[in-house]
C-alpha cells in the first residue's frame, strides 16, 4: 500500500498543483515511486495518455516530475467547461457528455467508485501518493458528497497541508478562516500549513506565523517563496498570459479566445530568445505580427462567432490578405476552414461560415479522437517552405472531422500510438493549419517555424532547437530545490509515514 498526502488550498490558484509537482520531485529523488492524484480537475488543459485517454494537464505535468508515465487514473474526472454554466464529464479519460452545473452536482455521487477504484489501483503501485485538492475545502455548500477534498481526505485517511496565496494579502485570514469553517473530524485531518508565493524576508513574518499557530493549533511547515520557475500552467488562471514579455525578433500573437483551451502548446515557442509571444484579445492590440496563431477551443462555434462580433476575424483576414502568416492549430484550424457545422449538437447545432483562408470543411461528430502521434511535414506552403521533412510529436484532442476539398493535399504525414497511418493538416500561401496539439514541443518543429519566419523578414535564420522535454525536467529540479529550502520536509516525512 502506498502512503498519501494532500495538498488543499485557501482558494482556487493559491499554488496546490505547483507544490504538488515540487513534492513529486522530491520524493522521487529521494528514491520513491510517486503519483500524483487529483480526483476531480476543471481544466481546458488537457494531454493524452499512451493508452489513449484523455487526463488533465497539471497532472500529467506532476507525473513528469515525478518521473512516470502519466495515466488517466491519475485525473479519475475532468470536467472541460463549455460555456459558463456547462461542461463536457471525461471519466476515466473517456467523455461521458456535457452536463449542466446542477445536473452535474446532481449526477456526481454516481462517480464515487470511479473515484476509487483509480485510488485503489495507485495504491497498489506506487510507493506515495501526492493528492491535490480543488478550490478549497470550506466551500461549505459543496461539503455534500464531496470527492475532492476533504470527503476524499477522510475516506482514504489522508494527512492534509493547507496553503495559501500570500502573494494576494490576507493570508492569515484565509488560513484560519478555512481551518475553522472545517468540522472538526476535518480540521483533525489538517497537519500543517504553507504560505505560498511570498516576496521578501520570511523573518518579518515571524509574529504572525507564531499567532496563526496559536490561533489554529496547526504548525507552519513552510514560507515557500515567489519561484522563478517554468511550469505549464493550468488555464485561464495562469498569470503567463497576462504577463509582460521580453521583446524579440520575431512577434507572435495568440488570439485568447473566451474558450481557450491547451495553450501550453506554445509554451516553447515562447522560450526561444529571438521570440515575443503574446496573448491578445482586443483586435486593437494584435498590431503587425510577424505570426498569428488560432489556438484550440473547447467550443470552436462559439469561438468563432466571438472572432467575427469583437472585429478580430477582420483583422486576421486583413493580415493575411497582406501576406501575414496564420497558423491554426486544432479548433483554430477548423475556424480557417470554409465552413463548420454540427448536425448532431455537439456544440449547439447549426453552420456557420468558417474564415475562409484554408479550402476544407469541418462537421462535429459526436465520437472524440484521442491519441498520441508522431510525424513530420510532407509539404510546406509560402514562407513555411522550409517546413518540409520537420519531425514532431503530439497528441488529437478533437470531436470534429475535417475534409479537405477537390486538390486540396494535407501538409503532415503522422503515426498514432497504434501504428496506423494517416495524414492531417492543410496549407494555403502563408497559412496552414492541423490538430496536432504538441507540435512544437520537439525542438526542431519549434526552431523551424520560428527560422522561416526570420527568414521571410530578411534575418538570419539563427533559431536553434530547444528541446523542451529536457527543458521541463530542469525546471521541475529547480522547483525541488527552492521548495527543499522553504519547506520543513523533516516534519512533512514524519506527516507522511503517521508518526504524527
Amino acid at each position: 500500500m502506498a502512503k498519501s498526502i494532500m495538498i488543499q488550498g485557501t482558494a482556487s490558484n493559491a499554488g496546490k498543483s505547483l507544490l504538488c509537482a515540487g513534492l513529486c520531485r522530491i520524493f522521487a529523488q529521494d528514491g520513491y515511486k510517486v503519483a500524483p492524484f487529483k480526483s476531480q480537475n476543471m481544466a481546458l488543459n488537457s494531454a493524452i495518455t499512451a493508452e489513449g485517454l484523455e487526463m488533465g494537464r497539471a497532472q500529467v505535468v506532476q507525473a513528469q516530475a515525478a518521473g512516470v508515465a502519466p495515466v488517466a487514473d491519475m485525473n479519475p474526472i475532468l470536467l472541460k467547461p463549455t460555456s459558463n454554466v456547462g461542461s463536457q464529464v471525461i471519466v476515466g479519460g473517456v467523455p461521458r457528455g456535457t452536463m449542466g452545473a446542477v445536473e452535474y452536482y446532481r449526477y456526481k455521487k454516481q462517480l464515487w467508485p470511479d473515484v476509487l477504484a483509480a485510488y485503489q489501483r495507485l495504491d497498489a503501485a506506487y510507493d506515495i501518493i501526492v493528492m491535490e485538492g480543488a478550490g478549497s475545502p470550506a466551500e461549505i455548500n459543496l461539503r455534500e458528497d464531496d470527492f475532492v477534498n476533504m470527503g476524499l481526505a477522510q475516506r482514504t485517511n489522508t494527512p492534509v497541508l493547507l496553503c495559501g496565496d500570500i502573494d494576494r494579502g490576507g493570508v492569515f485570514a484565509s488560513l484560519y478562516g478555512t481551518v475553522k469553517l472545517l468540522e472538526e473530524d476535518e480540521q483533525a485531518l489538517i497537519r500543517g500549513l504553507l504560505i505560498n508565493k511570498f516576496r521578501g524576508d520570511p523573518e518579518i513574518l515571524r509574529p504572525g506565523l507564531k499567532q496563526l499557530e496559536d490561533l489554529t493549533g496547526k504548525p507552519v511547515l513552510g514560507v515557500v517563496p515567489m519561484l522563478d520557475v517554468d511550469i505549464d500552467d493550468e488555464d485561464s488562471l495562469s498569470t503567463r498570459l497576462d504577463r509582460e514579455r521580453r521583446v524579440g525578433l520575431i512577434d507572435i500573437a495568440v488570439v485568447r479566445l473566451p474558450r481557450l483551451s491547451n495553450f501550453t502548446d506554445f509554451n516553447p515557442l515562447e522560450r526561444l530568445e529571438q521570440v515575443t509571444l503574446r496573448y491578445v484579445r482586443d483586435p486593437r492590440e494584435l498590431g503587425n505580427p510577424d505570426l498569428i496563431i488560432l489556438p484550440g477551443t473547447k467550443n470552436t462555434m462559439d469561438d468563432l462567432r466571438w472572432l467575427r462580433e469583437s472585429g478580430m476575424e477582420a483583422k486576421i483576414l486583413q493580415h493575411a490578405e497582406r501576406g501575414g502568416a496564420v497558423v491554426g492549430i486544432c479548433g483554430g484550424y477548423q475556424m480557417l476552414g470554409r465552413e463548420v457545422s454540427d448536425p448532431d449538437h455537439v456544440e449547439g447545432g447549426g453552420t456557420l461560415r468558417g474564415m475562409g483562408l484554408l479550402p476544407q470543411r469541418t462537421v462535429f461528430l459526436g465520437e472524440k479522437t484521442r491519441t498520441q502521434v508522431t510525424g513530420s511535414f510532407t509539404a510546406g506552403s509560402g514562407i513555411f517552405r522550409a517546413m518540409k521533412g520537420v519531425p514532431f510529436t503530439g497528441y488529437e484532442i478533437h470531436m470534429g472531422e475535417t475534409t479537405l476539398e477537390s486538390g486540396a493535399s494535407p501538409i503532415l504525414s503522422l503515426e498514432n500510438q497504434n501504428g496506423e497511418g494517416k495524414t492531417d493538416g492543410l496549407a494555403a500561401g502563408n497559412v496552414w493549419g492541423c490538430y496536432i496539439h504538441g507540435i512544437f514541443d520537439r525542438g526542431e518543429c519549434a526552431a523551424a517555424l520560428i527560422n522561416c519566419l526570420m527568414t521571410a523578414r530578411g534575418l538570419s535564420p539563427e533559431a536553434a532547437a530547444v528541446d523542451w522535454a529536457d527543458y521541463q525536467q530542469q525546471q521541475y529540479d529547480k522547483l525541488a530545490d527552492g521548495l527543499r529550502s522553504a519547506l520543513d520536509l523533516d516534519r512533512i516525512y514524519r506527516i507522511l509515514n503517521r508518526e504524527e
